[in-house]
Formats: structure tokens, C-alpha cells, sequence
């Protein structure tokens, strides 16, 4: 019976609001600092075609020969799969149940409420867009099974081919999902720094600060290839 009880607790402490929170944090920070390391080494397209493809074949050698080739970035690969699926599960779970603690009369109340950003109201269909742009981003750029401007074997060729200006509606796509990533990175990075303790009344001027130069970076960074091979500044192949 003691042990059913304790069993019964610790599901609970699990599945609780803030355990769910705590998780959201987490695997947030983990997906924040992959944006950072990924956005660096999609700079390296400025650099040209060698040193962008030396660049991904490094990672594939990472760790080599104490791990297999391309070791490192399946271990690194389920983690990131991980840490979504966490993720994801943690924010549907609270959507879920903030919304059946809410009153039915207030579910179709609109009201202002000074402290929610533009980025809060967008965080869930700006996920639904992510999560869409990530599968996309992985058949093009990474499997390349879907190959605007033509397959290649080297990642430099399958980034500029498929941002040239006849596919502008790939770049359209991918420039509107970034914009969602920066909102959801703002939005998500002030949550987090909350929920791990941060929030106190001196700090939220730098946890501000600190929220939106991490998206504006992040945003940036990740426009800046796409839009230079669209308008010509990246050489193509």
C-alpha cells in the first residue's frame, strides 16, 4: 500500500503543472542553444562552397573514431527529438488544462490584458507553422528529398539551389517561418527564465533584454543565407 501511494505521488509530482513547466524550460534552453550552433554554421555559407561543405562533413566526423561516423549527430539528433517531443507534450498538456479551469462564459471573452506580448497570442499557431517548417527543412536541406533547384550530395548546392529567385515561394515560406521561430523564441525564453526563478521585479528589464536580443539574433542569423542567394549576394554554383 506504501508503495502504491508513492508511486501514485510521484506520477503526480510528474504530470503536475510546474513539473510540466520545469520540463518546458529545459528543453527549451536545450532547442535555443541548437538554434544558435545551427544559425553559426549556416553563416558559413558566406564563406563559400568549401568551407560550408568541410563545415558539414565535420560534424558528420565529430567524435570520430571514439564514436562511428555520424555518431555524434544521431546521439545529437535523438536528443533534439527528445527534447521536442517533451516539449511539445508539456505545452499541449497546460493549454489543455488551462483551458478547462477557465470558465465557459469566459472562453469566448475577448479581453486585454496588458502583460500577454503579440508573441504570447502566436506562440501555438506559430508551433503548428514550426513544427511544418521543421519536416520541410529536414526533406530539403538534410535528406534532400525534396530538392527545389535540383538534388545534390553537397549541402552548399542544395542551400543555394533552393533559394534561387525562380523558387521565391520556398524563401517566402522559410522567411515567414523564422519570423515565427523569433516571436515563439521571445515569447518562450522570457517564460522559461520565469519559470526557472528569474522573474523577480529588478530582473525583468534584462530578462526583456535578454529575450529579444536572443530572437532578433537568432531571426536574423537565420534570414541572412536564405535571402542573400534569392537576391544574388552568395555566388552560386
Amino acid at each position: 500500500m506504501a508503495n502504491s501511494t508513492l508511486t501514485k505521488k510521484r506520477s503526480t509530482a510528474y504530470g503536475s503543472t510546474v513539473a510540466l513547466k520545469a520540463a518546458m524550460a529545459v528543453t527549451g534552453a536545450i532547442l535555443v542553444l541548437y538554434l544558435i550552433a545551427h544559425m553559426y554554421g549556416n553563416l558559413k555559407v558566406f564563406s563559400g562552397q568549401e568551407a560550408f561543405d568541410s563545415y558539414a562533413q565535420g560534424l558528420r566526423e565529430l567524435g570520430y573514431p571514439l564514436l562511428p561516423e555520424n555518431g555524434f549527430l544521431w546521439v545529437f539528433r535523438l536528443v533534439l527529438l527528445a527534447s521536442v517531443l517533451i516539449h511539445i507534450y508539456s505545452a499541449v498538456v497546460l493549454w489543455v488544462r488551462a483551458r478547462r479551469a477557465r470558465p465557459m462564459s469566459q472562453r469566448y471573452q475577448v479581453t486585454k490584458r496588458v502583460h500577454r506580448t503579440y508573441a504570447s497570442y502566436t506562440m501555438r499557431w506559430g508551433g503548428v507553422l514550426i513544427a511544418l517548417f521543421v519536416i520541410f527543412h529536414i526533406l530539403h536541406l538534410t535528406v534532400n528529398v525534396i530538392s527545389p533547384g535540383g538534388a545534390s550530395d553537397s549541402p552548399y548546392e542544395r542551400l543555394v539551389n533552393g533559394f534561387q529567385p525562380e523558387y521565391w515561394y520556398v524563401t517566402l515560406f522559410y522567411v515567414a517561418s523564422v519570423i515565427a521561430v523569433g516571436f515563439h523564441l521571445r515569447h518562450g525564453i522570457w517564460s522559461g527564465l520565469a519559470t526557472l526563478g528569474a522573474n523577480r521585479a529588478n530582473r525583468q528589464p534584462r530578462m526583456n533584454a535578454l529575450a529579444m536580443g536572443i530572437a532578433i539574433i537568432v531571426t536574423v542569423g537565420f534570414l541572412l543565407p536564405p535571402l542573400a542567394v534569392t537576391f544574388g549576394l552568395v555566388e552560386s554554383v
